[in-house]
């Protein structure tokens, strides 16, 4: 078997049998298929795709590359939630110290950023000291004992997805559903727990550009959930506007800290409370939606939930100061203000604030690239809202900014006279 064949034979747009995918999978993790080659078949992939058997099969390989995790020693179900990536996607910094503190065992294992979204990981390395590489038995006793332990994934667990991730990120080839869900099922099935939420994003800011391909990629992740046993549900969501108001990792992870104190923005609000309903009654920890929002909100109310995120930055290290005063995670040196539109907020180009901010040090260019955490955008106001020449936003930054990048950052804003609504964000459960 040669790999220049199987190049060739999905340029045409054949199928690939599971003896090829399993080769070509082999072949790059021992790195006798060099990153060339991998390439080149990554991009057949995004332009000829894969059906359901080669997207199973790639899913079965990628899993059988490496180690898998045995939580059988965690008491309870275990629940697991995975974005397919937005921009301001902060969403497991809250969510799952929420569920933690109702009584669910949540242990997840998280990326790095790919593309123009940001990485569960990378926010939290914004918090001094977070350690995201725990042993698989500090990883589960800390689940014991707090129910929660967020980490990053480790060599030994489906290292082809790892090599491929940082592929794809740098050679244009991220959004193509094979490749998502194989990715993206490999590590949930590959990390051991019992339930997975998969929040699937759609619109202008996200991987999948339609509600249609949201929901697309997401029957196709639930048929490889299912087809392992798992309880596999998903929820789509917007990403026509970024979430909440936040993007870039310390200001991220301020902003996680506010919505546990119930002070986050109403769209981040709305799937904090939806996906956490949904993983409580998947955990049996409640019967019904109303039951686990009541939970949620009790939580959020005696401050169990934040006590829960202090809890696991204090297990894995990190400084739990920046916990209770968020003042004190990395500020940038300057904020600059972006103000002057009447009307309506019509729109807000959710892509071009993530390339700026990720231009400006808060994403990756290259696999090699280090993150500023400390520089980003908060937003002033949302899609709907009633302009008059107030603030925008605020761009946090440490370098000096010319008047072509605040004119750049301007433009991602456009207003309307006609009075419109604020859109849907949390659209259906599949």
């Amino acid at each position: 078997m040669r790999m220049i064949e199987i190049i060739e034979k999905k340029k045409k747009g054949k199928q690939l049998t599971k003896e090829e995918i399993a080769y070509f999978i082999q072949g790059y993790v021992s790195d006798a298929i060099p990153d060339y080659q991998a390439s080149a078949l990554l991009m057949a992939i995004v332009l000829k795709g894969m059906n359901d058997e080669e997207t199973a099969d790639l899913t079965t390989a990628m899993i059988n590359s490496g180690d898998t995790i045995d939580l059988s020693s965690i008491a309870g179900i275990k629940v697991d939630k995975h974005s397919t990536g937005g921009v301001g996607d902060k969403t497991s910094l809250a969510l799952l110290p929420l569920v933690a503190a109702c009584g669910g065992k949540c242990a997840k294992m998280s990326g790095r950023g790919l593309g123009f979204t940001g990485g569960t990981l990378d926010k939290l390395e914004s918090i001094s000291g977070f350690n995201v590489y725990l042993s698989q038995a500090e990883f589960i006793k800390q689940v014991n004992e707090i129910g929660l332990a967020i980490i990053g994934q480790t060599a030994e667990l489906v290292p082809a997805d790892k090599k491929i991730y940082a592929l794809r990120d740098v050679t244009a080839t991220v959004d193509c559903i094979p490749l998502i869900a194989s990715s993206i099922m490999s590590k949930k099935l590959a990390a051991g727990s019992d339930t997975i939420l998969l929040d699937v994003k759609f619109g202008k800011g996200s991987f999948m550009r339609t509600i249609e391909e949201a929901k697309k990629l997401a029957e196709a992740m639930i048929a490889i959930g299912k087809a392992h046993g798992k309880d596999t549900q998903a929820v789509l969501s917007s990403m026509d506007q970024p979430l909440g108001n936040a993007i870039g990792n310390a200001l991220e992870v301020k902003e996680a800290i506010m919505s546990l104190r119930g002070q986050g923005p109403q769209d981040f609000m709305e799937l904090l409370y939806d996906s956490g309903a949904t993983l409580l009654q998947q955990a049996k920890i409640c019967n019904n939606e109303e039951e686990a929002r009541q939970h949620l909100q009790a939580v959020i109310a005696d401050g169990s939930a934040l006590e829960k995120f202090r809890l696991m930055v204090q297990y894995q290290k990190g400084d739990t100061r920046q916990i209770t005063n968020p003042d004190l995670l990395p500020q940038a040196a300057q904020i600059t203000k972006i103000d002057g539109l009447s009307g309506w907020l019509e729109k807000i180009d959710t892509l071009g604030l993530a390339y700026f901010v990720n231009e400006i040090g808060g994403g990756r260019q290259t696999k090699e690239d280090v993150i500023n955490p400390r520089v980003g955008i908060v937003l002033n106001r949302k899609v709907g809202d009633k302009l008059d020449g107030e603030i925008l936003c605020y761009i946090h930054h440490d370098e000096d900014l010319d008047a072509a990048q605040l004119a750049r950052v301007k433009a991602c804003f456009g207003a309307t006279n006609t009075e419109i609504a604020s859109p849907p964000f949390v659209h259906k459960l599949v």
